[in-house]
Order: C-alpha cells, then structure tokens, then sequence
C-alpha cells in the first residue's frame, strides 16, 4: 500500500488587512492581491495555507475556504471597526493568542512553517514560529526607513517604533523575502540583514484576469469614448502614491494644446487611504485649481476584471508614486498591453522594464513630456505595448509560488534556530542595525 507524502501546511499572517478585502481603498492594495495569489498558486502546488487576518466586522465568518488547501481564518483581536492601522500594535497580543488557540485545536507539528507580510504580522509570526518551532519567513512589502528616505511633501514620517519592530524581525526571520535586488539590498543596508538569508521573488501577475484585449470593448464597457486620450492612475489615494502628480500633468498638457481639453479624460481609480482618510488629498480641487475638473472622473475601487478593462481602455497608465516596494498596478497595466509611465523609484524599474516609461521625480513638466511622447507618437505607443506584454508575460503567478515553495524548503533544511548558541545569541550571524 502507497501511503502518499503528508502536504506541507504554512501559516500566512497579514494582521492588518484581509486578502479578500477590495484593493485599492483603506489598508487594502497590493499585499493583499500578493497573499491571496500565492496563496492559491501554493495549494495548488501541494502546499495547504491557512492565513490569519484581524476581523474587522461582525459579518465576517471567523474561517472562510477560498479554494481547496487556502483557508482565511478572521482572528478577533480589539474592536471590529475604529482601529486605524496605527492602532494596531496594541492589538498583537490579542491577534497572537487566537493564533494559538487555532494551533491548540490541530494535532502537534500542524504547521511546518510561518510567513508573516508586513512588520505588523512579523512581529506576531515570529512569536508562532517560536512557540512552534517552525521556521519563519517575512516579507517586508514597506518598509520604514525606505519610506522616510522617500517621504512625499507633507506625508507623516513612519514611527521609530515601527523602525525597531522592523528590525527585531530581520533578526528573528530565517528567511527573508525581497520583491526585487533594490529592497535585498535595502534589507541589507538599512537594517543590517545577513545576506545569505535574503532571497529574492519577485510578485506576479494574473495573466488570465491582465491580458491584451479591443480597446474600443473596453472602452464601451467603463463608458470612455473610443477616440478619447485616457490617462489613467489605479491605487490607494495618499501622498506615497502621488496621484496628484497626474492631474498637474494633465493639466500642462492642456495648456500646451488646448485642442486636446475635448478628448482627454483623466481617470482616478481608488479609495482614501492612511492619513489620506483623516485629511483627504481634496484631488477635486486640485484638478478644479488646475481648471481641468470637468476632464476628471474620480472612480471608487472596482474588482479585478473591471480593473483590467479600465487598464485596457487606458492610453497611459501613471504609477507616479514616491516609492514601491514592486509596484503590481504597473505589471498588471502592462500586462494589459498599456503604456506605464511610472517613477524612477523602488520595484517600479524592475516591474516597467522595457514597457514603458520611467520619469526622475515628480515635476508635472517632466511627467507631461514623458506621456505627451506616448499620446502624440502612435508608433512608439504601439512598439511599448507590445514590449510590455512581453515584459509582463515573466511574471505569473505560478513563477513566485514555485519560488516560494523553493525559500520554504531552504528554511526548513537550515533554519535559523540552528544557529542559536549557548548564550542564545546568533552563532555568526550579525545582529540587525538598531536605531
């Protein structure tokens, strides 16, 4: 008789936002597409993911089956509704004790590893692994002193807190994931993490959902004219994202062809995000300010394949944010065959690649040169969509969950605890940078 091998089992932890939550409003953007989608690519692979997220209303079942092998479990930890993300660090002792009362009901050795998204769900995730004895692996997706290092104008400086938090889990993490060679050798720099434990994944694409399609159907669909020039910005509405750098852009384009005020539609998908939601960007004055109000339509977050219509429809993608760890707007646009003119910042160059556009800062001059090159040069619009479905089709789903899977066996053959001498200190290991 066969007796088939036992499926590895991990713990995903991402305390401050569900994986089936919306993206694009609140907390919710591309950590929660990333989670959701390894998620899913890993079961498939033979690996079994249960992921544990804060529940944030009454109407949430406290366990939800996505697919088979991916289980959502909601852990009540404070209030349901009220807590900012901010709020949050208050709340880890909570989050953590349902994650033991989940392991307590399994039979022992249930989860053979741990990995934790976000600093928040780091700090939890390194006290499961502890009382586990599993391996933990994080992923960073923000971090603080990057995010300070690149603070827009006006934005709220990340907490030293947060900074500390953030280097007790390099120290603590037996792998650590990088979206891209530029955040490995921030986690490296910034926060003193031991090179031979970063590994580097990037995030993936849904190219069944993100694919080429008619233009004009598209277009029909979000209700865009089909000779309309469409600029379009899809995230979270708060400073890091920068999406008043497109209505100023816009706005010199105007100025510099006013023939081009009765075809240009400038579009906004997204919600209030962060500190955003307390002092919102007021981006309706703005573009009234810029005397293009009547040229903007501000759109509330909408699910993926609508998204990819809007992507679409677009003849200009902008992902003008201060920083991106990656940056999934940009491939999942261009694995719709738009154009991306994105900032010269972060993950952005990696996930733009030769697709698109990429603009040093965030003067409105430079960004209405660089999509005015793309509006006024069919030619040159048609060989970058082109090259940026190419560009796109590298980076399913299915590549980062196979290498996942890869990182999950490597911390599983030497994890990290195998290295805590006497003193219980990291035999040979330097400790992370403190501030």
């Amino acid at each position: 008789m066969t007796i088939e091998p036992r499926r590895r089992r991990v713990a995903m932890v991402s305390v401050h936002t569900s994986p089936l939550a919306q993206p694009g409003t609140g907390d919710a953007g591309g950590m929660n597409v990333y989670v959701i989608e390894t998620a899913k690519r890993l079961a498939r692979r033979g690996i079994d993911v249960d992921i544990f997220t804060r529940r944030t209303t009454a109407a949430e079942e406290p366990v939800v089956e996505v697919e088979p092998g991916v289980v959502v479990r909601h852990i009540a930890a404070g209030p349901y509704e009220g807590l900012d993300k901010e709020d949050l660090p208050g709340q880890l002792c909570a989050f953590a004790a349902g994650m033991m009362r989940v392991a307590a009901h399994a039979p022992e050795g249930h989860y053979d590893l741990v990995h934790s998204h976000y600093w928040l769900s780091g700090q939890v995730g390194w006290l499961a692994a502890d009382r586990w004895d599993v391996p933990l692996v994080h992923t960073m997706h923000t971090m603080a002193r990057v995010k300070n290092l690149h603070r827009a104008e006006g934005d709220v400086e990340e907490p030293k807190g947060r900074e500390i938090g953030e280097a007790q889990v390099v120290e603590a993490a037996d792998r650590l994931v990088a979206n891209t060679r530029d955040e490995a050798q921030e986690l490296i720099d910034l926060y003193g993490a031991d090179p031979e434990r970063v590994d580097i994944v990037p995030p993936g694409v849904d190219l069944d959902t993100f694919r080429p399609g008619d233009r004009a159907a598209a277009r029909a669909d979000v209700g865009v004219a089909t000779d309309a020039v469409l600029l379009l910005f899809v995230g979270r509405i708060q400073p890091l994202k920068a999406p008043d750098v497109l209505i100023r852009a816009a706005a010199n384009l105007v100025r510099r062809n006013p023939a081009l005020r009765d075809r240009l539609v400038v579009g906004i998908l997204g919600g209030a995000s962060g500190g955003a939601v307390r002092s919102p960007m007021a981006l309706d004055l703005l573009a009234e300010d810029e005397g293009i109000a009547d040229l903007v339509r501000f759109v509330p977050p909408a699910d993926r394949g609508t998204l990819a219509k809007w992507m679409r429809a677009a003849d200009v993608v902008a992902v003008p944010s201060h920083n991106e760890s990656f940056g999934l707007v940009a491939i999942e646009a261009q694995a719709c065959g738009a154009v991306v003119v994105a900032t010269n910042v972060g993950g952005l160059p990696t996930a733009v690649g030769d697709g698109g556009i990429l603009v040093d800062g965030h003067d409105s001059h430079d960004w209405a040169d660089a999509i005015e090159s793309v509006v006024d040069d069919p030619d040159r619009a048609a060989d970058l969509s082109a090259r940026a479905v190419a560009h796109a089709a590298r980076f399913g789903w299915e590549v980062t969950a196979q290498q996942l899977a890869t990182v999950y066996e490597a911390a599983l053959a030497t994890p990290l605890r195998a290295s805590i001498n006497d003193s219980g200190e990291l035999a040979g290991i330097p400790r992370a940078v403190m501030p």
